[in-house]
């Protein structure tokens, strides 16, 4: 299919409407973690890459829109955990014309990664590091941009603002769609996976994952995203959200119950198993009142990984107090 020709099959560029257009990276699971074009006026930028791996799939999505690849202006990378930004450096390769933005704290580790793949390594292991993340390439250096706390970039006829996140980790940063009112959140507005709908709406589950999880900062940045008053938050995991005051509200309330677990086993000789046990038994009991009618099986299934790396990262942060 010729570049400047639209495709009518959209199986990896799945419309959202405004121009955006979400691409499951097949993370893992189909349904899990996404990345995001948008297009204006016939320019370009991918919102988070996926891993290395999903590289293929955001290169055939863009093919689909119509759009060839020295179109693409930028990749905007919320921050380097290798879910949202591992296949930036393949992207670069395939993207003559695109620059990589990220927060400053974060633009090393992909111009050298050695640091973020032994990071990588010590939470997966080894053996599914390589089956997760694939090759990590570099970045180089020239093709880098690092914002500051309010930095403005444009895309097409849009303005982006970037406001400084933490809270998930300290190298997080948020693109906001000025003109649309959509926030892209990555990790600092929960995961809402899709499976977990009801006629309730999406459930928010908060993310404490290794290694700079902060509570107070999560917070400080939840109402710093609220305040821009969003018509829509675009997460990673997954997809856009509405209904942004119930979800913020639960947010925040699941940041400080995992809070709370957390203190209450940080002396036990079982820690590990008790704060996974008590998380589990929390996000069950939310389920429940959500309405949502998955048995045992079905949410372990969905919520293991997370409570698993949640556990990791609470107890990171507990070692820290």
């Amino acid at each position: 299919m010729a570049a400047n020709v639209p495709s009518t099959n959209f199986r990896h560029a799945q419309p959202q409407g405004d121009g955006l257009y979400l691409i499951d990276t097949d993370y893992v699971r189909p349904g899990l973690a996404a990345a995001h074009l948008l297009v204006d006026d016939r320019r370009a930028a991918f919102i988070d890459t996926g891993p290395a791996p999903a590289a293929p799939k955001l290169l055939a999505a863009l093919e689909e829109v119509g759009l060839a690849p020295e179109q693409v202006d930028y990749l905007f990378l919320t921050h380097v955990h290798l879910d949202h930004a591992g296949g930036a450096g393949q992207m670069m390769q395939a993207l003559p014309n695109a620059r990589a933005v990220l927060h400053p704290r974060g633009a090393p580790h992909l111009v050298d990664p050695t640091k973020l793949i032994a990071g990588s390594v010590a939470v997966y292991g080894e053996d599914l590091y390589h089956r997760l993340y694939g090759d990590l390439v570099p970045i180089p250096a020239e093709r880098v941009v690092t914002t500051e706390d309010g930095t403005r970039l444009q895309l097409g006829r849009r303005t982006f603002e970037f406001i400084d996140a933490p809270g998930h980790a300290k190298h997080h940063h948020c693109p906001i769609d000025l003109d649309r009112r959509d926030v892209y959140a990555g990790d600092n507005f929960g995961i809402c996976y899709r499976d977990l709908d009801t006629a309730a709406g999406p459930f928010m589950l908060p993310t404490t994952t290794p290694v700079q999880f902060d509570p107070e900062a999560m917070h400080r940045t939840i109402d710093r995203i609220m305040a821009y008053r969003p018509r829509r938050i675009v997460q990673t995991h997954f997809g856009p959200v509405t209904d942004l005051e119930r979800l913020a509200r639960d947010l925040h309330a699941n940041v400080d119950e995992l809070v709370r677990i957390a203190r209450r086993h940080a002396g036990a000789p079982d820690r590990t198993q008790r704060i996974r046990e008590d998380m589990f038994d929390y996000f069950s009991r939310r389920l429940d009142e959500h309405g949502y009618p998955g048995d045992l099986a079905t949410r372990h299934g969905l919520l293991d990984e997370d409570v698993n790396l949640n556990t990791q990262g609470l107890e990171v942060w507990l070692s820290r107090q």
